[in-house]
């Protein structure tokens, strides 16, 4: 069974894992993921990620959550950019989330960042999703 929405799939997968105070989630292994976990990871939203080689050659990622006094640290997780409807932005049209509080996840031609690191390169691209 093919999937329509990959990176859809593994934000829901953590949203719900958070939702039920999973202190693990896993979902199947893709370049996009791993990117999207590790700026996650290097902006402190999860504690840590790992790549696990399944019996049947295929790799799944193990996402560690992260709570503060019992609450999850991520308070919002959404998607923007969908494969029915991609949504790419200039430099100049990207906003901070939150007054800088949160962050957009931006696919640009230098790799998968934070948007203040795009700002800072001066470099738009396709926004993935919006973490607060």
């Amino acid at each position: 069974m093919s999937m329509s929405d990959p990176l859809g799939d593994m934000l829901t997968r953590i949203r719900n894992a958070q939702r039920a105070n999973l202190p693990i989630t896993q979902c199947p292994h893709s370049g996009v993921r791993q990117s999207v976990c590790d700026v996650l990871k290097e902006e402190g939203y999860i504690r840590g990620y790992k790549v696990v080689e399944q019996d049947n050659n295929k790799k799944e990622i193990q996402i560690e959550l992260k709570y503060d006094e019992g609450q999850p640290v991520i308070r919002e997780l959404k998607r923007i950019s969908k494969p029915g409807r991609r949504v790419y932005s200039k430099i100049n049209d990207l906003q901070p989330y939150h007054n800088g509080l949160g962050i957009k996840v931006i696919s640009t031609p230098r790799g998968v960042m934070p948007d203040y690191k795009a700002r800072n390169e001066n470099v738009g691209g396709e926004v993935l999703c919006q973490v607060y």
